[in-house]
Formats: C-alpha cells, sequence, structure tokens
C-alpha cells in the first residue's frame, strides 16, 4: 500500500495522463502518426498501448487500471476516453467502458446517476 505523500504524486500523476488524454480531440478519421504517438505515449504510463487496450478482455483492463493505482473517478474518465476514442475508425472501445463504468456502480458502493446514465446510454447502442 502506498503511503499518503506517494499516494498523493500517483494521484496527480494520474491525473495529469488523464487531463492529455480527455483533451485529445478525435475526430471520425484515422489516427495519423503524430496523433497515434501522443495516445501511446500517454497509454504507456499505465502500461498500455493502442494494441494492447484492444486485446485485453474487459476484466484484465480493469485489474490492470486498478494496480496502476486508479481510484473510481479516475476510472471513470479513463472510461470517458475510451467512448472518446471509439470516434476514431476502426476502434470501439464501447464494451471496455461499460465495464468500467458497471465495475464503478459495483464497487464503489455509491450509486452515480451520471455513471448510470452512461451504462443506460451504452447498453442503446
Amino acid at each position: 500500500m502506498l503511503n499518503k505523500g506517494l499516494r498523493d504524486e500517483e494521484s496527480i500523476r494520474i491525473d495529469n495522463v488523464l487531463k492529455t488524454l480527455r483533451s485529445l480531440d478525435f475526430i471520425p478519421e484515422t489516427l495519423n502518426d503524430t496523433e497515434k504517438f501522443e495516445v501511446e505515449n500517454q497509454l504507456k504510463e499505465f502500461g498500455l498501448n493502442i494494441q494492447s487496450l484492444v486485446d485485453y478482455k474487459n476484466e484484465e483492463l480493469i485489474t490492470l487500471l486498478v494496480r496502476n493505482h486508479l481510484d473510481f473517478n479516475q476510472l471513470e474518465q479513463f472510461a470517458d476516453f475510451l467512448i472518446d476514442f471509439s470516434k476514431v475508425e476502426s476502434y470501439d472501445f464501447h464494451e471496455k467502458a461499460l465495464a468500467i463504468y458497471q465495475y464503478i456502480q459495483q464497487e464503489s458502493k455509491v450509486f452515480s446517476f451520471g455513471i448510470n446514465s452512461k451504462i443506460a446510454s451504452l447498453k442503446n447502442k
């Protein structure tokens, strides 16, 4: 278990990576090399790359993210990134995002209307 100082530093690092990922604009086109490099560079912070995102089963991805100390809020941001990233041609991470949202709803023991709305929206796709 991380002590408080290290946990705070780790949380700040994770927040910065997620902020960068969420700030990337994805349009329904194939990524150019520069855009792909930027995404890969940020995912590397979690021990991921685009191909591993494709390859990981939902449970494996969640386990990896939890091992990387993402809290529930950060997991939600990562799932939001997956939804945005799914706008890019040939990537569909809706199921992975849905699994993360469901994990948050179940494991946090707190009902969130926001998360519930995201789950309902994904189930209706």
